[in-house]
């Protein structure tokens, strides 16, 4: 009995050492470790917000983006964009100035994004290496050539569109373009991505542009472990939406896969280079199970992937540049000058597009002042570096620039066009939209 209970003793010192351990860890993580942090700070002259256990600078971000977001900015040629898409970081500048702080750790992922999609963005090392070797041939320059027409038809119908409502109004007509470009552009990647399987990849769209919504809502709120796993009206939609995507995929991927093995398939789409790609890692890297091509859900998240990417920011891109030349109509003219210079009333084609000088400094010039960095939240205001993050360069900014180019180059062709007076000039936050749209005044040529 007494060796049992010297047992149990020894036991329960042990079982309490370990949660003791624990509980220090625990405190040493989210408060003195912390505290230390900003101590030694403030020791450098630094000033900021005291430390704030839980929720930080959350529920003070949270009422600043509301506050911004609750007025247009003024006057609407304003480029200082800062205090609506970055506001604590703005407050901060000005309450405690140049030299100050904010403490952040890497925030803590929550399981619900990767139904949006996983993909190259979010790989590191190894993985990221393997999925950009295999990647890089999609988007090849004369992959683009291939994929023009896809391109070319999507932003043809958007024009006839256009063209359509001018000539019932007389001509002009007042319109919001930038549904429009949102349009446009999914429509583009859904051709390109898909070729063949175009309605099947409008069908993902809408499903992705769904996920978006509820991912968003996900992300306004604190990230609670194991919240995902309960089943919440949200959560169960969620899970739906990403089953039918990867289901829809699934039957597209594997059988261009089997297409292209018996030498059918179209290879002209994101789709079938990226089959086409991996089917070729696979057979170089057979026998190395490290480097071995990506899986079927390696496939199915790049695709996701393409989306995302190559959607939203071109069509932010193209509804900025639109706001721009709407205000300076010389730099308007000139553009239109130089596309009808090079193409004349022609179809614009991929070697014509590589020459367009002066629009693809003003898309570069939109970029810089339009992008989610915000030029005036550095100190060196002609700092440039879109389609970048620290050491990495977008994969698709050869494609996204050749689609924007050749959309503004179709405007340019068939009409001009102002700011309408109803224009309220309001980027916001997550992704620098135009919150209350862009209504132009168009004018059919």
């Amino acid at each position: 009995m007494e060796v049992a209970a010297g047992s149990w003793g020894a036991l329960s010192l042990v079982f309490v050492s370990i949660i003791v351990r624990w509980a220090w860890s625990v405190l040493d993580w989210v408060w003195f470790k912390p505290k230390k942090l900003e101590r030694c700070l403030r020791e450098q002259g630094l000033k900021g917000n005291s430390y704030r256990f839980l929720y930080g600078d959350m529920k003070e971000n949270s009422i600043l983006l509301k506050e911004a977001k609750s007025k247009p900015m003024i006057p609407s040629t304003s480029h200082d964009i800062a205090p609506r898409l970055i506001p604590l970081v703005d407050q901060t500048v000005k309450t405690y100035g140049k030299n100050s702080f904010m403490i952040s750790r890497k925030p803590v992922s929550n399981p619900l994004v990767k139904l949006l999609s996983a993909g190259l963005v979010s790989y590191e090392g190894e993985k990221w290496a393997k999925h950009r070797r295999i990647i890089n041939p999609t988007f090849h320059v004369e992959k683009l050539k291939q994929m023009l027409p896809a391109f070319y038809k999507s932003c043809d119908e958007m024009i006839r569109n256009w063209e359509s409502l001018a000539s019932e109004e007389g001509l002009s007509c007042v319109l919001d373009v930038w549904p429009s470009l949102q349009n446009l552009t999914a429509d583009v990647i859904s051709r390109a991505a898909f070729g063949s399987s175009y309605q099947e990849g409008r069908k993902i769209f809408e499903l992705l542009k769904e996920q978006g919504v509820y991912l968003v809502k996900c992300l306004q709120s604190v990230y609670i472990p194991g919240w995902r796993l309960l089943p919440t009206k949200m959560n169960k939609r969620m899970k739906e939406i990403d089953k039918e995507i990867k289901g829809l995929l699934k039957g597209i991927i594997l059988k261009r896969e089997k297409a292209i093995m018996a030498g059918e398939a179209n290879k002209d789409d994101l789709l079938g280079a990226l089959v086409q790609s991996n089917l070729k890692d696979v057979q170089e890297h057979g026998k190395n199970n490290k480097n071995l091509g990506m899986s079927i859900d390696d496939v199915i998240e790049e695709c996701k992937l393409f989306y995302i990417a190559g959607q939203e920011t071109t069509s932010m891109l193209l509804a900025w540049t639109m706001v721009l030349l709407g205000q300076n109509q010389n730099w308007q003219d000139r553009a239109r000058q130089e596309v009808f210079q090079v193409f004349g009333s022609n179809k614009p084609d991929f070697d014509g597009l590589t020459h367009l000088k002066v629009v693809t400094m003003i898309l570069l010039e939109v970029l810089r002042l339009f992008l989610e960095g915000v030029s005036k939240a550095t100190k060196n205001r002609l700092l440039f570096f879109p389609f970048g993050a620290g050491p990495r360069i977008c994969i698709g900014q050869n494609f996204a620039m050749t689609e924007a180019k050749l959309a503004l180059s179709l405007i340019l062709q068939h009409f001009t066009f102002e700011l309408s007076p109803s224009y309220t000039h309001a980027p916001s936050a997550l992704m620098n939209r135009p919150q209350y749209g862009v209504p132009i005044l168009l004018q059919k040529r």
